[in-house]
């Protein structure tokens, strides 16, 4: 049965938008195609069907994979051919893929498809939505493609399920993908000639997790904005180095728009005032200061990845491809879209935006707890000595910036050759875009310490209030974490922290009063 929230969603092939993947990657829609997909469809296909009756030897219709394409296959052996090419190349390992993911995988493909150059039948992109619309989740092992042939494995136990000789996860458990789809109607699908092949070329999987890293970056870059800001008003520093004109005679557009982000959440505070004369200090530490530029170059690097994944999310992407023309003239041509270059450099780029993002948080905490240049008590404790306050806690932010320095190593530098040299360079696009989930962890757990000390910070300027927009911060932070006065046990804390950093509830903050449009 379909939930009362449950949204309809018509697709348009090679139109998807972010905000229909966001939509999709968080489920609660019913996916349709636009009803011009039909005849383009059925074009297609027909070509396929055509050259799986000839004699000609066609690439992915009736000959073997890989190095195995001069391999002539009989045409009694086409299905079997094809279901062959799934079971073989389901050798994924490591844990599931995160259900919002595979959601958006199943979605991608069948867009994909449907543009009608991979030669499918109606049949073949109407499985993946019927599987989708039913809430079903394949289980796809993370581990186990090198980003080019396409995402082999992966794909490959996202068919398997589709073909009822897989499994689904269901409430995170390993289910029999047979029973599954009968239990929601669904017939197993029956695969023809090259629609296995169609099926597991494709880079829906690097696509999907690099997706998956934008959306979570978009949320955890605002609450960075907005922990940052704290921390400058905590530390009592200047709001000068936002002043518009600077930002505009350099004309990089994420820095002027988190300048003016920075200025619009720091408006209004009593803090800011009270330090306006006779503070004998000259200029604040880069974190502080230099936020607009390291955090407006990280936005507009997002922006980049964002439209090269939106491309790739919308592209045809398997092999061979076919050409079918309106007048009845068409060709099946042999490329290599499946290699995920794209998508790998643009994780990279992600990758180091992320760490840069955490990075300079952990240099705001190392000020806030440093009294020479914060000028609040060693370690944000009013007795220190007998009291640590967070002079761990950023021990802990600078062991997570740490390991995202070296998660920030390109993945897309590296290559191994696979299938006997017939795949000699590949992009390492599934890796580059699956260990941005772990970066962003590590980063949301910083931004959560941040917040934190910064809150912490506010307790000893107090009577002052800090603007209205940071003051509802505060008010957030302290609904789960309290103030400590005294040393307590941390770890829970910061376990909220982290959870507010990931709520959204900060990203709505910084687009109603800082205006700041992250990625749509």
């Amino acid at each position: 049965m379909t939930p009362s929230n449950t949204q309809s969603l018509t697709l348009t092939p090679g139109q998807i938008t972010l905000d229909q993947l966001r939509q999709i990657r968080n489920g609660n829609v019913q996916l349709s195609l636009h009803a011009s997909s039909t005849e383009i469809i059925r074009r297609a296909a027909a070509v396929v069907q055509k050259a799986a009756a000839g004699d000609a030897p066609v690439y992915g219709v009736n000959t073997g994979f890989g190095k195995l394409a001069s391999t002539r296959i009989s045409k009694e052996d086409l299905a079997t051919l094809q279901f062959n090419l799934i079971r073989s190349h389901c050798v994924g390992v490591g844990a599931p893929l995160q259900p919002g993911v595979v959601r958006v995988m199943l979605a991608t493909k069948a867009a994909s498809l449907a543009r009608g150059h991979s030669g499918v039948r109606e049949e073949v992109v109407q499985s993946l939505l019927s599987v989708f619309n039913a809430g079903l989740i394949p289980y796809v092992p993370a581990q186990g493609s090198v980003g080019a042939s396409g995402d082999l494995a992966p794909l490959a136990h996202m068919t398997l399920a589709l073909l009822g000789e897989g499994e689904m996860l269901v409430d995170g458990q390993r289910k029999p993908a047979l029973a599954e789809l009968q239990k929601h109607g669904i017939a197993p699908l029956v695969l023809q000639a090259k629609e296995g092949l169609a099926l597991i070329n494709g880079t829906q999987t690097s696509t999907a997790l690099a997706l998956e890293g934008l959306l979570r970056y978009e949320i955890v870059f605002a609450a960075a904005i907005i922990s940052g800001a704290l921390s400058l008003d905590a530390a009592r520093g200047s709001d000068g180095p936002f002043d518009a004109r600077i930002h505009a005679v350099r004309g990089q557009p994420g820095q002027i728009e988190t300048a003016a982000a920075y200025r619009q959440l720091l408006a209004g505070s009593a803090i800011r005032a009270s330090h306006q004369e006779g503070d004998e200090r000259v200029q604040d530490p880069y974190c502080l200061r230099c936020q607009p530029q390291v955090m407006g170059a990280c936005l507009d690097q997002s922006r980049c990845v964002r439209d090269v994944l939106l491309r790739e999310a919308n592209a045809v992407t398997d092999n061979p491809l076919v050409f079918a023309n309106a007048d009845g003239s068409s060709a099946m041509v042999s490329g290599g879209n499946f290699h995920a270059e794209p998508v790998a450099l643009a994780a990279d780029a992600l990758a180091c935006a992320i760490a840069e993002v955490g990075a300079i948080a952990e240099r705001r905490i190392a000020m806030l707890i440093d009294t020479s240049v914060s000028r609040l008590p060693a370690f944000l404790t009013a007795n220190a000595g007998l009291n640590s306050g967070f002079m761990i806690a950023h021990v802990t932010a600078a062991a997570l910036a740490s390991e995202n320095k070296s998660l920030a190593h390109p993945a897309s530098v590296d290559s191994l050759p696979t299938s006997a040299n017939q795949e000699d360079h590949v992009s390492m696009a599934t890796f580059g875009a699956r260990r941005l989930g772990q970066m962003l962890d590590n980063t949301a757990h910083i931004i959560g310490i941040e917040l934190l000390a910064a809150a912490q910070g506010f307790e000893f300027l107090r009577p002052l209030h800090s603007s209205a927009a940071l003051e509802q911060v505060h008010a957030l932070v302290r609904k789960t974490c309290p103030a400590m006065p005294t040393d307590h046990y941390m770890a829970p804390d910061i376990a909220h922290a982290f959870e507010l950093v990931g709520s959204g509830e900060l990203t709505a903050l910084v687009q109603d009063v800082g205006g700041l449009v992250v990625l749509s």
